[in-house]
């Protein structure tokens, strides 16, 4: 196998880079400097030596605690529930949330061997107990049938602990003409509707 078909594999196994895509990318390495290819590798090496998960939440960190747990201005009292670590980034860009996160690190999915013990939960419901503990949970699970179902199995654990338990809204994007959101978005925008 050439070096170029390794970096192609390897570049192939990213999420939403296919086969054709990873040899774009190989060549576009090739054609420019030496210099950028070589601070692009010094910069994956250095995200695999120091990267790591947060002994807290989960997220990604340098050091043992995240930022986000780190910082005493974050309110403990009130975890939002995450998928994946990549999802605090786009919660932590709205600049509305104010409590911590907890990354699950995946979502219960039978068919592909994913079940509860292969996910973060344990450390969640430790997360809830004592004085200490967390008194709501937000699920920010994704709104498939996976998600879903993630997020009722915890329902499940997290209400008879007494923690509230919330989940994200769900509905019609803002600047969206109703003549062109689907049907099962329109159910949920109704079934959450509130009042004015």
């Amino acid at each position: 196998m050439s070096v170029i078909q390794a970096l192609t594999g390897e570049l192939s196994k990213l999420p939403g880079v296919g086969t054709k895509t990873a040899l774009r990318l190989v060549y576009h390495l090739m054609k420019g400097s030496r210099d950028d290819a070589r601070r692009l590798a010094a910069a994956i090496r250095e995200v695999a030596d120091r990267i790591r998960p947060c002994e807290l939440c989960g997220n990604f960190s340098e050091a043992e605690l995240c930022e986000v747990c780190s910082n005493p201005r974050r309110d403990g009292s009130i975890l939002c529930v995450v998928e994946e670590a990549y999802e605090v980034g786009a919660i932590e860009r709205t600049g509305e949330f104010r409590g911590r996160y907890h990354v699950l690190g995946g979502h219960l999915s039978p068919l592909d061997g994913i079940g509860p013990d292969e996910l973060r939960i344990a450390p969640l419901l430790e997360r809830t107990r004592g004085d200490e503990g967390a008194s709501e949970v937000i699920l920010a699970t994704s709104s498939g049938v996976e998600g879903e179902a993630t997020a009722v199995y915890l329902e499940g654990l997290l209400r008879p602990l007494g923690v509230r338990v919330t989940r994200l809204a769900r509905g019609i994007p803002v600047g969206s003409d109703l003549e062109y959101v689907d049907g099962s978005t329109l159910a949920e925008a109704l079934a959450g509707r509130r009042e004015m």
